[in-house]
């Protein structure tokens, strides 16, 4: 029974110790590295695949893609059940879906590894360094090439959920103020681990050195964030966000940095990954990751443990 795996960028899947799952059941596991936004393409790609193990949300699998592949009977998502299957046409043809379990640690620590660096300039200066230049970095943000400590400054994390309360823990053990925003259930964890609830947005903005967003995207949050809410943010803040660029209305951000509110964003998502992340890479404002949020062994193991596990009870039926 073929199994594909689609979207395995670093080529590391078939080197997990987790693909010793499908051992003995008769699998033929085939492993895609390159992203294929072409849905034609993606289809001719498929034929003849039983089983699709999707890395979280790098392709979607629409009615049409379902309904060209006949031999298609089991479809897991590494992680939780996103938007990028639809489910709707895999009822239609009997195609069994399954998802995994979320893991908040690696997503959390990649957005404090993005506040450290942002915040002390670090990849500027060792581009420079690189390059043989000791202690330049040719940092034009504000003309400053002097990164800042974040000892005493306020961290603002808007929805204090899994991830977000982290995040927050991360802020507090480094002398932060640590300040929430979000719903009645943000407000209750916030309070609980003695952190500040501000309800009102826009001072929630006004006040943060740093803001990190944790939302979930949904009908409600999508396109939440305003070029006006950027813009109350303090002159020298810095901007985070490794949750959804769809959290951001369309264009915002870029404008925002224009005007130096916030001077900075430290991004790990973007709208059509991966090709857009060209609009901010290079950018002199912007510290940009391609999505490593959950990229890391230990988490890759486990979702493809639980994912090949899904697969090996369906072919043992």
């Amino acid at each position: 029974m073929r199994v594909t795996v689609l979207d395995d960028y670093q080529g590391i899947v078939a080197k997990l110790d987790a693909v010793r799952m499908l051992d003995g059941v008769g699998a033929e596991l085939t492993v895609l590295t390159t992203h294929i936004d072409d849905e034609a393409a993606l289809i001719d790609a498929l034929r003849g695949t039983h089983c699709l193990v999707l890395i979280r949300e790098r392709s979607s699998i629409t009615a049409a893609v379902i309904a060209a592949l006949p031999e298609l009977k089991l479809i897991v998502q590494t992680g939780r059940l996103s938007g990028c299957i639809d489910l709707e046409a895999c009822k239609a043809h009997g195609v069994v879906v399954r998802d995994g379990t979320g893991n908040p640690i690696a997503p959390a620590e990649l957005t404090w590894a993005l506040v450290l660096a942002a915040s002390r300039r670090v990849v500027p200066y060792a581009v420079r360094l690189d390059a043989g230049v000791w202690q330049r970095s040719e940092d034009r943000i504000e003309n400053e090439q002097l990164g800042r400590s974040l000892h005493g400054r306020t961290l603002g994390v808007w929805a204090h959920g899994k991830i977000g309360s982290r995040v927050a823990a991360f802020g507090k053990a480094f002398g932060m103020k640590v300040v929430v925003h979000g719903r009645e259930g943000s407000r209750a964890s916030a309070e609980q681990a003695g952190h500040t609830f501000m309800a009102d947005r826009r001072a929630f903005f006004a006040c943060a050195d740093v803001l990190s967003l944790h939302l979930r995207l949904n009908d409600d949050t999508r396109h939440i964030v305003t070029l006006e809410d950027l813009m109350a943010m303090p002159r020298g803040s810095l901007l985070v966000n490794t949750s959804r660029a769809e959290l951001i209305a369309p264009g915002v951000l870029l404008a925002a940095l224009a005007t130096g509110r916030p001077a900075q964003a430290a991004l790990d998502v973007f709208e059509d990954e991966p090709s857009g992340a060209s609009l901010y890479a290079g950018h002199p404002q912007v510290l940009a990751t391609p999505h490593l949020g959950f990229v890391e062994r230990d988490t890759y193991e486990s979702y493809f443990g639980e994912a090949f596990a899904h697969v090996r009870r369906f072919i043992q039926g």
